[in-house]
């Protein structure tokens, strides 16, 4: 490279830090408003799933009964909500309102034989006060669905005779139960319906109504039941999704997203969007997990949700099973009631007083209150410019003639990214900004300690000041890798994000790149010489059985490594109580890759590579620390404040281990020497 040119690239490189550190100005607003959004939404709701208690009930010899029990049971425990589905005519006689016969049954009833050919449905009410509302709302679905009705009585009850048949009648949706909603309200709980699509064509004037029914009672949330949001079918033809987002927004009611679904129910961003993000988390503890779970397993759980992941709505399920051991029907609504309460007898703390201890409070939920900050555009400007100057320097790091060139292009790239303000060019410059400032921070390390070794008499000579020096290179370099933080926060301020109605994708590239080219700059620039004689002297190596082995570890433990990082990882048994364990005694848990691995191999490293170059290895190893840190904010959906405690505990608690293990280095060192000194004398 001409040296004119390197003293311009030179000059750049200044620049282009103060750039960074503009932005990295620019970028703390967007910080400050987050955690302002994420402080804005502090109540829990704890919804049970009523359908649940009415099909327990079947097992019980007065059902009726035992729901009205249990609805006060569960009320006194803590849970403040109920889930009220669409109903059918199978519901209803589950809930004891209507009975409903076949032909035969219904000609039995009648003292009669059963006409052939008759296959229709024949329905009584069993309580004369509520057949004004539920006979309507029947009459009215089947209407829709082009049913033939007639009136039909029986023993001295009303009914109705439709014509369909019994197994098709008992599928067809009806709308949520009026009279159980109403019954639940009085008895203190939220109304959460779950609605579905299933009815087709979608009907306006009846969700218009069942919206101002939900209004009357209070309905602040819905949540859908199903793979779709209700009116995403009819959306093309009719509108039928802006139809019923208009009639959710006119009534102040939001929208649950269920959390960990497989595949997202269609529609639900497009419904979030339309209602301007008036949208709760819901996390669902299943049947099967309520029935195998223990109950102080299932409150930390809750807890984690709420605190480690903004969920505000918790919903609880129950359901009957024939337990072999014990020769009868169990159900498990004991186990919620401990999970939500706790259990004196056992000592444990349930749900609600370890959200409590947590700064939550048990009431009804509410999407959070976005702020952004003022003037927005500008500070995004910033933020924009300070990572593409940030990527241009870890660029210019490997190959500084391509500086300037790097330069002009992010700076056309990033005015594109401001321009259009696309999702997937946010997170390509998010994800490479991420990748960039860990991998600088390793990269300046190693040029910083290159140049000591190359110049001797610059090295600390004592251990205590190697120790120094290292505490300060450790602090710096930490530093230097969180810059990328306040820059992911900045380029993804979207409350999709927080919502994980939109992921940053990526984990993989970003737990993997940095580390390979920390390794590919020490490889190539650490040891000395030049990059050509570096690389020469690589490629005329041996490849040796004990370097194909080296390969097949390094590859086996990248790829369960790898296949570790994201949501999709399993933890084993003892892991997850290793994680419990630091859960309880922190309150917040560290990263076990940072305060286990990294952050100790990069103090241990740093000790070492001040006195022997061959340190500089377990600096690569120890970018897995300094990435993980950046990783950790780049979970969108975790509160800022949290992710900064839990990579603080990392730092401090990977800090002690790695002063513990260069005492024990010295240890080793010294009785080496003694054994050495020995073995000369003999």
């Amino acid at each position: 490279m001409p040296q004119w040119m390197e003293k311009s690239n030179r000059r750049l490189a200044k620049v282009l830090w103060w750039v960074v550190l503009i932005g990295l100005l620019g970028s703390l607003p967007f910080a400050y408003t987050r955690i302002q959004t994420e402080a804005s939404s502090k109540k829990v709701e704890f919804v049970m799933d009523y359908r649940d208690i009415v099909q327990i009930s079947q097992t019980q010899a007065n059902p009726q009964a035992f729901v009205n029990e249990q609805i006060k049971v569960l009320k006194d425990a803590g849970v403040n909500a109920m889930a009220v589905y669409e109903s059918s005519l199978e519901e209803l006689s589950w809930e004891k309102e209507v009975t409903v016969y076949n032909a035969q049954n219904a000609a039995l009833l009648e003292g009669k034989l059963p006409a052939t050919g008759d296959n229709r449905t024949y329905l009584l009410f069993n309580n004369p006060d509520h057949v004004s509302v539920l006979r309507p709302m029947i009459e009215e679905a089947f209407n829709r669905y082009g049913v033939k009705m007639e009136s039909w009585s029986a023993g001295g009850r009303d009914g109705l005779l439709l014509g369909i048949g019994p197994d098709d009648a008992v599928m067809r949706p009806l709308p949520p139960n009026p009279l159980a909603m109403q019954k639940l309200k009085d008895e203190g709980f939220l109304i959460v319906p779950r609605l579905s699509d299933r009815v087709s064509p979608y009907n306006d004037e009846l969700i218009a109504a069942e919206i101002e029914q939900f209004k009357a009672l209070g309905v602040k949330t819905i949540i859908f039941d199903g793979d779709s949001v209700t009116g995403v079918t009819d959306q093309a033809d009719e509108g039928s999704l802006d139809k019923f987002a208009a009639h959710l927004k006119d009534a102040g009611i939001g929208i649950g997203a269920i959390e960990n679904l497989k595949i997202p129910q269609k529609g639900l961003g497009t419904l979030a969007s339309l209602l301007d993000y008036n949208v709760m988390r819901v996390h669902s503890i299943s049947e099967g997990e309520m029935n195998v779970g223990k109950p102080e397993t299932l409150a930390d759980r809750i807890l984690l949700a709420v605190k480690d992941r903004n969920l505000r709505l918790i919903f609880l399920n129950a359901s009957a099973s024939k337990d072999a051991s014990k020769g009868q029907v169990t159900n498990s609504i004991d186990t919620v009631v401990k999970t939500v309460a706790g259990d004196e007898e056992e000592g444990t703390k349930g749900a609600t007083e370890l959200i409590t201890d947590f700064g939550f409070e048990v009431g009804q939920a509410h999407s959070f209150t976005i702020h952004h900050p003022s003037p927005e555009k500008l500070w995004k400007a910033f933020a924009i410019f300070g990572a593409v100057a940030l990527i241009a320097v870890t660029i210019g790091l490997y190959v500084p003639s391509l500086l300037t060139l790097v330069t002009v292009i992010g700076a056309i790239g990033g005015a594109g990214v401001f321009v259009l303000d696309s999702s997937l060019l946010n997170q390509a410059l998010a994800l490479f900004t991420a990748i960039a400032a860990p991998t600088a921070s390793l990269v300046l390390l190693l040029r910083w300690l290159r140049s000591k070794h190359d110049r001797k008499d610059a090295l600390p000579r004592t251990a205590w000041s190697r120790l120094g020096a290292a505490i300060v290179l450790f602090i710096r370099t930490a530093v230097l890798s969180v810059v990328a933080v306040p820059f992911v926060i900045a380029i993804l301020n979207k409350i999709t994000y927080n919502l994980v109605l939109e992921q940053f994708r990526g984990v993989s590239l970003l737990h993997l790149a940095p580390i390979a080219l920390v390794a590919l700059y020490a490889v190539l620039y650490g040891y000395g010489g030049t990059v050509m004689s570096n690389f020469k002297n690589l490629m005329k190596q041996p490849i040796t059985v004990l370097w194909v082995v080296l390969i097949a570890i390094v590859g086996a433990m990248g790829m369960y490594y790898l296949s570790r990082t994201g949501n999709s990882g399993e933890a084993s048994g003892l892991e997850l109580q290793f994680r419990s364990f630091l859960e309880s005694t922190f309150g917040v848990r560290p990263r076990t890759k940072e305060f286990l691995l990294g952050h100790p191999l990069l103090i241990l490293g740093l000790f070492l590579a001040l006195k022997y170059r061959w340190g500089i290895v377990f600096l690569v190893a120890a970018t897995l620390g300094q990435l993980s840190m950046v990783d950790t904010f780049a979970h969108l959906h975790t509160p800022i404040y949290l992710s900064a405690t839990r990579d603080l505990l990392g730092l401090g608690i990977g800090l002690v281990l790695g002063l513990i293990a260069i005492a024990v280095w010295q240890l080793a060192e010294k009785i080496w020497r003694s054994y050495r000194v020995k073995a000369r004398s003999l």
